[in-house]
């Protein structure tokens, strides 16, 4: 009979074993040195563990077996292009995750639409909701009986109104939106120093998703003192609409000094408008919010001074990370609060947007790489 080296039983006695593997290990071939024995032992343990532990392997990575959970997304504009590369970051963390997802909700910002929406998924029992607060007394008593029904819950994209949600939500995902508009305004003052008359298009007023940035941008301007007559004009909520509406304005408003945006279709909208009458050339200022294809094109083309991302993408991507979380750990990993940020996309740094369509933009359904290289600017 072999001898077992003094190592290697040592580590059999230390190591939480079973006893078949203890017994293999210790009287199996090549248990003569510790050099010998490494391998074996490290496949005895990992093999010990995976027996041992009922509850991991079988589901996606390293998670144990789950259900494929699906989760509702209620949306106020389900048709809007901001919203495709959030719908590609949620069907990104359902293909890793082993989930699926239901896009419905309002196509022109109809509440009484999203909440019949919410509560059809309550009824179905969703495994998760998320919902765009953009009504911050509509959604507080959908949202209880969500919860009510231990359906976890989270806001996305508008958390109702500053300081106030306006419902119980576990977290919410998304731009600090009066915060975004606060930064707005100041940008406007730096490209206004002379003052003089800017408008500032909302697809739908009220609306919480757009109506703090809009309140964010006027309490700056009016901060700053500049002279800047800013007013706030309605231009719809689906694109053909915005266009002829922004249209009809700026041509009746011929003194106009800075034309601005607070939501995707609008600022979109304010670059066609720009281009068609050369307004850049008789110094008129202008931008928005959000990376549609076409507003980075504007930018690009001199059309409009910024537009601001706020990576719609990652609204989808953590919403269904996070409700997945929830819903694994049985409620121990509360999603927490995530501000997606704040970027001005300008003439200067748009190339790399225009250069590489993605996902991650909506500009292409195709899954990629995306290569870097160089230094990265430092926030």
């Amino acid at each position: 009979m072999k001898n077992t080296d003094p190592q290697v039983e040592e580590a059999v006695e230390t190591l939480d074993l079973n006893g078949t593997v203890r017994r293999r290990l210790l009287t199996g071939a090549g248990m003569i040195s510790a050099s010998a024995a490494a391998t074996a032992l490290l496949s005895a343990c990992s093999s010990s563990n995976k027996s041992d532990d009922k509850s991991s392997g079988g589901g996606v990575g390293d998670f144990p077996d789950t259900p494929k959970w699906k989760f509702v997304f209620v949306n106020h504009v389900t048709t809007n292009p901001f919203f495709t590369p959030t719908q590609y970051g949620a069907a990104d963390a359902c293909a890793l995750l082993n989930a699926s997802f239901q896009w419905t909700g309002s196509k022109d910002s109809s509440v009484p639409e999203m909440v019949s929406a919410m509560s059809s998924a309550v009824s179905a029992r969703a495994d998760g909701i998320a919902v765009s607060v953009v009504d911050k007394k509509a959604f507080t008593k959908p949202v209880s009986s969500a919860l009510d029904a231990g359906i976890p819950t989270v806001s996305y994209n508008a958390d109702g109104a500053k300081g106030d949600p306006g419902t119980d939500r576990l977290c919410y995902i998304g731009q600090g939106l009066y915060e975004s508009g606060v930064q707005m305004g100041r940008r406007i003052v730096e490209l206004m120093p002379d003052g003089g008359d800017a408008v500032g298009f909302i697809a739908t007023p009220g609306a919480l998703n757009i109506q703090p940035r809009i309140d964010g941008a006027s309490d700056a301007i009016k901060a700053a003192d500049k002279g800047i007559n800013f007013k706030s004009v309605a231009s719809g909520a689906e694109l053909p609409k915005e266009l002829s509406t922004i249209d009809a304005y700026v041509t009746g408003h011929k003194g106009l000094k800075g034309i601005f945006a607070v939501d995707a279709g609008s600022t979109e909208s304010i670059g066609k408008v720009v281009k068609k009458y050369g307004l850049k050339d008789k110094g008129v200022v202008a931008g928005g919010f959000d990376l549609n294809p076409n507003t980075l094109t504007a930018i690009k083309a001199g059309d409009l001074d910024f537009t601001i991302d706020q990576q719609p993408y990652l609204q989808g991507f953590l919403t269904v990370q996070y409700l997945w979380l929830y819903k694994l750990s049985g409620g121990l990993v509360i999603p927490s609060t995530t501000d997606t940020g704040l970027l001005f996309v300008t003439k200067d740094n748009v190339d790399p947007y225009l250069k590489t369509k993605t996902r991650y933009e909506g500009s292409s359904t195709k899954q990629q790489l995306v290569k870097r290289s160089g230094p990265i600017a430092h926030a």
